[in-house]
This record gives C-alpha cells, sequence and structure tokens, in this order.
C-alpha cells in the first residue's frame, strides 16, 4: 500500500512539472512560415487564424494540421482503404495523392510514392527528417523518406487524420 501512495506521489509531480514547464518555461514554436518559391495547383491559396482552424477541424484534425502533430500508427481508417479515389487536405480539400500512388508500407501510415501534382504539396526540413505540407493551406501531412518503392523511391508517410478520402 505504501508503495503505491509513494507512486501515485511521484506520477503526480512528474506530470505536475511536465504541465508546469509547458505551460510557464518552454517557448513556444513560431508561427509557420511558407517558404519563398512554394507555389501551388493554381495558385490557390487558404489562409485562416488560429481561431477559425479550430472553428472548422476537430480537436485531432487541428493538433495534427495545425500543431505538427503525430496520430499514432494503424489508428486512421485510410491506413487500410483500398478502392480508387483521391486523397484530399483535410483543411482545404487541396487534391493531394492519388489511390494509383498509394501502396502497403507497413509502417502503420498511409504511404504514397507521388503526389497527385508535383506542387501539390512542399518539403521543409524537419530536423532529421522532411516534413510534408499541403501548398494550398500549409497544413502538416506529415513526412517524406527515401526508402520508398519505385519508381521515385519516396514514402510520403501521412497521418490519416490529415486527409480526407473521396471515391
Amino acid at each position: 500500500m505504501k508503495s503505491t501512495l509513494i507512486f501515485i506521489l511521484l506520477a503526480t509531480l512528474l506530470g505536475g512539472g511536465i504541465w508546469f514547464y509547458g505551460t510557464y518555461v518552454a517557448k513556444p514554436r513560431p508561427p509557420h512560415r511558407r517558404p519563398a518559391g512554394a507555389t501551388s495547383p493554381g495558385n490557390r491559396r487558404v489562409e485562416k487564424t488560429d481561431a477559425e482552424w479550430k472553428a472548422v477541424l476537430t480537436g485531432s484534425q487541428y493538433n495534427i494540421t495545425r500543431r505538427s502533430g503525430t496520430e499514432w500508427p494503424n489508428s486512421s481508417a485510410l491506413t487500410h482503404e483500398h478502392r480508387r479515389g483521391t486523397y484530399t487536405c483535410v483543411s482545404c480539400r487541396n487534391p493531394l495523392f492519388s489511390s494509383e500512388t498509394k501502396f502497403e508500407s507497413g509502417t502503420g501510415w498511409p504511404s504514397f510514392y507521388a503526389s497527385i501534382v508535383p506542387n501539390a504539396v512542399y518539403n521543409e526540413p524537419d530536423g532529421g527528417r522532411t516534413e510534408v505540407r499541403c501548398a494550398v493551406c500549409d497544413a502538416h501531412l506529415g513526412h517524406v523518406f527515401n526508402d520508398g518503392p519505385d519508381p521515385t523511391g519516396l514514402r510520403y508517410c501521412m497521418n490519416g487524420v490529415a486527409m480526407a478520402f473521396e471515391e
């Protein structure tokens, strides 16, 4: 019984410390800035305030697309979607990927080897990885890796929550 109380006390202190650090000490991430030279299909742009994004997206969609979060592997129905269709950005409906370029990567996230058109998405450095964003609304979609199949050798590892499927 005593060890349980000690565990609960330590867990509470750790959780409180993490909350305190995140709330009062950690510096917030600077707002995302679109890189120079990035274009979108038809030069279409969708720009909204943070409050407007929160109003039109679910909590999970907002966390992933606007705060660069990541969903749990195999948590999206789109991971195992096999019908013919188009994967669009959940925020602005920009067509991103065709089902023709989707493949089973075994990673737990929907994976594609090419975007539907070259400027549907753009890439940015993200530490040791390369982040993929929607070219129309700058939504964070996932990451791209160099271990995909032919013909591109790329694996666009996308968050299913960041996309909608249209048959």
